[in-house]
């Protein structure tokens, strides 16, 4: 599906979504048609699915970053996790192996938020039972690289 040279432009793009063709191109050592033919059929296929701004999440107030385990009453996952992801405060939800039916990745401002968010997201109809964890420090956290 892509090859050695669209994995160049995406580890470039990877690394500043703002850099103009022009420098990919350069970087990238193809022509700026190249690049440009490229990036579109790449953004047509899905592998590029859009370009966004990163934001640092406490300095811009929210504090924690919580991961909560979710056993789903049999027969209503998607519904409880389509209800869940409406809510602002989750960022990630995925299907998982082992005890759980779903893990939830949301990002609180602080200990009442959480609790709010605890009381009304997470102890909807549907969810048996949730287990909580507050992360402490992050090690590392990015995007997708490519190998």
């Amino acid at each position: 599906m892509i090859d050695d040279t669209d994995r160049r432009i995406l580890s470039v793009l990877v690394n500043d979504a703002r850099t103009s063709m022009r420098s990919i191109a350069e970087q990238v050592g193809v022509a700026l048609g190249t690049v440009s033919n490229r990036v579109k059929r790449m953004e047509e296929l899905g592998i590029i699915h859009g370009y966004e701004v990163l934001l640092d999440a406490e300095k811009i107030g929210w504090n924690m970053t919580v991961l909560c385990g979710l056993r789903i009453e049999k027969g209503r996952l998607m519904e409880v996790q389509r209800m869940i992801a409406e809510d602002s405060r989750v960022f990630g939800i995925y299907d998982v192996t082992g005890e759980f039916d779903s893990m939830v990745l949301a990002r609180v401002r602080d200990r009442a938020h959480l609790d709010n968010l605890s009381k009304t997201v997470l102890s909807s109809d549907g969810i048996l039972r949730t287990v909580t964890h507050v992360v402490l420090n992050t090690v590392k956290q990015e995007g997708v690289r490519l190998p």
